[in-house]
Parts: C-alpha cells; structure tokens; sequence
C-alpha cells in the first residue's frame, strides 16, 4: 500500500514470535525483497504461530508508534513448511477499508551436518599383546571437544586372535564425529581385548574428518603410535599402522525434505460411539458438550487436527464413527461415515468434523462392541493404494474403553505397519488402558500369529494425563498434540526409509 505523497512507500517488515525481530528497510518500492533470514526451531508437533507486520519508515525512529502502518498477516509455521515448495502467500489486513497487498513467506530448513559416513578400515602387524595368542583388536573413535577434551563417539567390533584384522564397515553421523566441523581432531585408539574388561592399549593415532574423506580416492595408512613405547625404547617406529579401506557420505533425509518434495500427510479421524461414552444428553457423558465447554472427544479432535491440517493441501478428512447402531435400519456399524455419505466420507476441515460429530450424536444410537480392525483397515486399504511416498496416511482414533476386537486389531496393525500410515489413540475417561499400551510398541514390538510389525506406528495417550488443573485448556491441549505427535516425522522417515524412498527434488523457484 503506497502511502507517501512525493514516493513510493519505504517498508519494513516486524517478523513477530513475541517480537522476534526485524528486517531491513528497503526505500521507495511496493514490492520489496526482503534479503534478511530469520532463523528459528521447527517442531511438526507444535501450533507455532507468528505474525508479520509492515510499515512504512519515514524517520529514523526505532518506534513503530511513528511509523505508518502497512498491513499484518498470521501464519503457523506449520503452514509454511506444508505448502508447495515452502512457499506462501497471504494477504496483509488490519487497515479498514484498504488494500494492504499480500506477503510472500518462504521456509527452508537448514542443513545442519545432516551427512552419514560409511567407512571401513583394517589394520596390518600390530603389537602382539595375548602370552598365549595373537591380539583381539578393537578400534575406539573419539571425538574433540571445544575444551580439549574428547568424547567417545564409536567402537568397532572385537576381530579375534589376529595381528592383521579387518573391520566390519560401520555408519557414523557426521555430527557424531566432529559435531559438523570437518578440520576437528579424531583420536583413535587401538586396544586388544580381554574378557575381564581390562583392554591392553595397542596405541594411537589422530586424524580429521576432512582428511579421512581423502580415501574417497586413495587408501589413506596411518602409524599406530604407543607414547610409552616411544619414550622407552630408542629404535621404536610404531606398533602397526591401519589402513582406511573405503569412506562415502550420504545426506540423511529429513522430515522437512519430503514436505518439501510435495509428500502429503492425509488426516482421517475415528470417533468411539459405544454405550459406555453415557448418554451424549446427560452431562456425565464422554461426549456432553456444554454451552461453555467441548467435550473430552471434541477438544483431542481439535487439538491433533489443527497442526496435522497444515500439511493437507485439500484440508479434507474422512471421519468415521464406530459402535453404534446407525439409521435407517438400526445396524451396528464399525465405521459409518459421519457425515453420512459413504461414498464420500470427507469432511470440510477440522471443524468440519466437528459438526458432523455432533450431528452424529443426534442421529445414531450409541451400543458396542469397541472395534477399532474396521476402520484401521479401512485406511490401510487407501493407504495400499499410493506407497511411493508421495502420500502418508495418519488415523486419530479416539475412545473411552477396552478394545472388544484385540486380535483382530493387532493383526490389522501389523499388516498397516509396512504402509505408508501412523495410528494415534487416545484414551478419555477413567478406564484402565493396558491394551492400548500393548499396541503402542515402544516396550515390545507388537506382534500377531508370529509376525512382528515392520515398524512402531501406534501412538497411545490417556487425555486424562492432559487435563490441566488450572483449567487452561488451551495449554493442556497443545501438551496433548504436541506428545501424541512427536513421533510422527520419525515414523515417516522410518517408512520412506525402509523402502528406499528418497525426497522429491522441489520444483526450482
């Protein structure tokens, strides 16, 4: 919006997360560029969310008071992350009756030493240590640290009874390494192994990461020096040498990387219609909402959905109900659409959902059984569909008891945990959980008929763990988002991974 009377306006640009910073100034244009970079941490599980203002600077003032104001814009992270390329527009508001124009926001995550090294190494006559044998050699890496000191970041395994041993090749992040700066010294001990755990030191040598990448081309050898040894003994040269045999690097994907190369995540919701929720009319029911408050069911919805709707272009979810008996003719249905329209189960955003549950409330009848096999198979069969990574499925199931159906739903999980698809349950109400622990996964791998889940992709939380005594629902239920989905990314990047998926390439600006 031009606001000066001789010249175009001169805008400045508040970049706000409690007033996190400012760009430059950029004179006499309506269509700046802002060059300054704001960097901030990205968490998937968090509702992080900012607001933008604009001015136009006429006087040197630091006091936006002074200043004409431009237009705002609110935005969650999230929303710049998942759009097409990290790239989104929005309209400037808040000055009645203008155009403001519109701001154009872009995210890019920054490679943070993200590479994994893969190297193998051997070593030739090293120093005889066993009265009775040869040596059991072993290698230990330790990284430097800012004071001098040095940190233990890799042990190889134990080669028995052998003065020449070759090593496994092993992968080691490099920020494990040398924390990302490639010139830092990495010490290498050389030990032979005793079953009492009083290794015998061989000896030593130091490098770098920058020199190790050398062998990329060339074997790189090093001596194997003793301090001891050395100062003892007058003709000592060393106590072997090791000889680096290969080094490659890979880049380790990110989350980021595949929202970023067009992967979809695609939210369907399933909501427990069974007798023990109470009747929905009495205000000791599950699902009582009163003029004041929603309820338990309602407030998990609204507080998983909104985050994951971010990174959903078409920001429509299918929502099913189960246990209820369902018109016209009364039956019990284990995933009837609440929308009511089978064909298309998909409702119009998170508060689309929304009011087809309560209007759901209205017309079914709540009954039972607990059956949750119906509806996960329901989204692995569209998960089945697409498995190129293009898109990812995540089922929020929300309930209040046991499961009726256990073996059938450890079957249906252990089949969708090699599909492109995550499950989050939560628990509302008193009862006992101990079932929805079994299906978590993070103690025991869950298993069914002696097969075992390719992946951990069930995440369980009791809401009651959430419900915060102060009343703030609003903080107690970010806690709830922000815990049920921390795992996310990692079960993503776990399937992409075990399938050899790399991230799409972005298309160029």
């Amino acid at each position: 919006m031009d606001l000066d009377t001789f010249s175009k306006s001169d805008p400045g640009g508040w970049w706000s997360r409690a007033g996190f910073g400012r760009t430059e100034v950029i004179d006499n244009t309506l269509n700046p560029d802002f060059v300054r970079k704001f960097v901030l941490d990205y968490y998937f599980e968090e509702k992080q969310n900012l607001r933008f203002d604009v001015y136009n600077v006429d006087s040197k003032t630091t006091l936006f008071g002074a200043q004409d104001f431009l237009g705002q814009a609110f935005v969650a992270l999230g929303e710049v992350i998942g759009s097409q390329r990290g790239r989104l527009e929005r309209p400037l508001t808040g000055v009645p009756g203008k155009r403001c124009g519109t701001i154009l926001l872009l995210a890019e995550e920054l490679s943070n030493c993200r590479d994994i090294v893969t190297m193998q190494l051997c070593a030739n006559k090293l120093d005889k240590k066993d009265f009775f044998g040869k040596s059991d050699p072993f290698l230990v890496f330790y990284r430097s640290n800012e004071d001098g000191t040095f940190t233990i970041c890799h042990k190889t395994e134990v080669v028995k009874n052998t003065l020449n041993p070759v090593w496994q090749p092993f992968t080691i992040p490099v920020r494990a390494l040398c924390n990302g700066d490639y010139d830092r010294t990495v010490k290498i001990d050389v030990y032979d192994w005793d079953r009492d755990g009083s290794h015998d030191f061989i000896g030593e040598f130091a490098t770098s990461y920058r020199e190790l990448s050398r062998a990329q081309s060339q074997f790189t050898v090093y001596e194997v020096l003793n301090p001891r040894k050395k100062c003892k003994k007058k003709k000592y040269v060393n106590s072997g040498t090791v000889t680096l045999l290969s080094f490659s690097v890979e880049s380790e994907f990110t989350f980021v990387d595949y929202i970023r190369g067009g992967t979809q995540l695609n939210f369907t919701v399933a909501i427990d219609f069974t007798a023990s929720n109470g009747l929905p009319s009495q205000p000791t029911s599950l699902h009582y909402a009163s003029p004041y408050q929603l309820s338990a069911y309602a407030l998990a919805l609204k507080a998983v959905g909104e985050i994951i709707q971010d990174y959903d272009s078409d920001k429509l979810f299918p929502a099913y109900g189960f246990g209820a008996k369902v018109p016209p003719d009364g039956k019990i249905s284990h995933q009837f659409p609440l929308n009511n329209n089978a064909e298309n189960p998909s409702c119009a955003g998170i508060e689309g959902v929304l009011e087809s549950y309560l209007q759901s409330l209205r017309t079914v009848q709540l009954y039972g059984p607990t059956n949750f096999a119906p509806v996960i198979n329901q989204v692995a069969g569209t998960a089945a569909q697409v498995t190129d990574g293009s898109q990812y499925h995540v089922l929020l199931i929300i309930t209040d008891g046991v499961i009726s159906d256990m073996l059938q739903t450890k079957e249906a999980i252990v089949t969708a945990s090699s599909l492109p698809m995550s499950i989050i349950i939560v628990g509302v109400g008193p009862a006992e959980f101990e079932a929805m622990e079994e299906l978590d996964g993070d103690e025991v791998r869950l298993s069914s008929r002696g097969r075992y889940a390719e992946r951990d992709i069930v995440q369980f939380v009791p809401f009651r763990d959430y419900v915060d005594d102060s009343g703030n629902q609003v903080l107690s239920m970010a806690r709830l988002a922000k815990d049920v989905l921390a795992e996310i990314p990692e079960q993503l990047l776990s399937y992409m991974k075990t399938r050899d998926i790399k991230p799409r390439r972005a298309d160029p600006e």
